[in-house]
C-alpha cells in the first residue's frame, strides 16, 4: 500500500507467495462424516476416512472416571439415548457450564461403563435417523486405534484433530483434559510440529498450557460473536485483527475461524466481500482452517445456487489451508477439481 514502508511491502509479498505455494488444503471430517452418520461415532470416522478425509475431528470430554470420550458437548441428551434410560433418570440435573445454565445428563457424572451402555443418535432432525441406536460412544483410545488401523489399510496417513471441550470447566471439577490427551497422543507416537495432529480449542489458557507440555501443532478457534470463556473482556473479533493474530502466533500454529469471519453474509445469508483474515493470518505465520461446511441446502448461501461444491471452490480460491466439513466426500471432490 502507498503509505506502507518498502520492507513491510516486501515481507507481505513474500508471505503471500509462501501462502500460495502451500500444500493442497486439508479436508477435516467435522465430527466424522457427520452429515451421513451420527456424529462422533467410529462409523462416522471410518466413513470419513473411506471418503478421503485427511483428518478426523473428535471433540473430547471426560467421564466420571477420567476417560476421554468423543462428544460435542458434555451434556449428551441430544446425541445419545440417555433420556430414554430409566435407570439414569435421576442423573438429570442443571449445571452452569461456561456461564450458561444447562440441564440434562453430563458425561462427568457417568462412568465409562455407563456411557458404553448408551447408543448414539442423529442430532439434527432433518438428517437420516435410520442409524440411531446402532453405535457406541467411542473413547479417544478407540479412535486412535481406528486411525492407526485405517492408515495401515489405506496406505495413507490419516490425521487426528481433537478439540478440548470446556477445558476450564473440566479442570474445575478435577477432570483436566490436556494432560491425558497429550499423554495418549505421545504414547501413540505423535510428536513434533510435523505430526499429523492438530489440537484445537476456543479457549486460550489451555492452548498456552498445552504449548508448555507438547510441541504438537495447536489451533486457536474463533467465532463471529463472543470471546474465549477464560479471557474475560476479549472478543474473537479482536483476536482476528493483525495485532491479535500476532499474539496467537506466540502459542499456536493456526486459527480455526468461523467461515463467516472470512466471507461474511447479510441477514438473508447473501454473501458480502471477503475480509483480509486469510492474508492477515498467513502474514502472522498461521494456518487457516475455517468451519463448518455443510451440503444441506438450509446451510448454504443462496449465492451458491444449492451447489455445495461452489462454496468449497470459493474458499479454496481465497487461500485457506484446510476446512471442516460434515460431508468430506464433497470437499474431496471439489478439491480434486481445482
Amino acid at each position: 500500500m502507498e503509505g506502507e514502508p518498502k520492507a513491510e511491502r516486501e515481507e507481505a509479498a513474500r508471505q503471500d507467495q509462501a501462502a500460495s505455494s502451500r500444500r493442497q488444503p486439508i479436508v477435516i471430517a467435522h465430527r466424522g462424516a457427520s452429515g451421513l452418520r451420527p456424529e462422533h461415532t467410529l462409523a462416522a470416522y471410518e466413513l470419513a476416512i473411506e471418503m478421503g478425509a485427511d483428518f478426523i475431528e473428535p471433540d473430547l470430554v471426560a467421564t466420571r472416571d477420567g476417560v476421554l470420550i468423543a462428544r460435542h458437548e458434555n451434556e449428551i441428551s441430544e446425541t445419545t439415548d440417555v433420556a430414554g434410560r430409566p435407570e439414569l433418570a435421576e442423573r438429570r440435573i442443571a449445571k452452569w457450564i461456561d456461564g450458561a445454565e444447562v440441564t440434562g445428563w453430563f458425561t462427568e457424572d457417568l462412568t465409562l461403563a455407563e456411557i458404553k451402555a448408551l447408543r448414539a443418535k442423529e442430532r439434527l432432525p432433518f438428517r437420516d435417523q435410520a442409524w440411531n441406536g446402532r453405535f457406541e460412544v467411542p473413547t479417544l483410545g478407540e479412535i486412535l486405534d481406528l486411525v492407526r488401523r485405517k492408515s495401515e489399510e489405506t496406505g495413507r496417513t490419516i490425521g487426528i484433530y481433537p478439540e478440548t471441550k470446556h477445558p476450564t470447566y473440566f479442570r474445575s471439577v478435577g477432570l483436566p483434559l490436556e494432560e491425558p490427551l497429550v499423554e495418549a497422543l505421545h504414547a501413540s507416537g505423535y510428536k513434533g510440529r510435523s505430526a499429523p495432529v492438530y489440537i484445537q480449542s476456543f479457549e486460550t489458557g489451555n492452548l498456552q498450557a498445552l504449548r508448555r507440555i507438547t510441541d504438537l501443532p495447536l489451533i486457536q478457534l474463533l467465532d463471529v460473536q463472543g470471546g474465549p470463556y477464560d479471557l474475560a473482556g476479549r472478543t474473537y473479533q479482536e483476536m482476528a485483527t493483525p495485532e491479535g493474530l500476532a499474539e496467537i502466533a506466540l502459542y499456536a500454529d493456526g486459527i480455526g475461524p468461523s467461515k463467516r469471519m472470512i466471507v461474511p453474509a447479510d441477514p438473508s445469508n447473501r454473501l458480502l466481500e471477503p475480509t483480509s483474515l486469510v492474508k492477515d493470518a498467513h502474514r502472522a505465520g498461521l494456518e487457516v482452517h475455517p468451519w463448518t461446511f455443510r451440503s444441506d441446502e438450509r446451510f448454504l448461501s443462496p449465492d451458491y445456487q444449492g451447489i455445495p461444491e461452489l462454496e468449497y471452490e470459493h474458499f479454496f480460491a481465497l487461500g485457506i489451508d484446510g476446512l471442516f466439513t460434515d460431508f468430506p466426500d464433497t470437499a474431496v471432490q471439489a478439491r480434486s477439481g481445482r
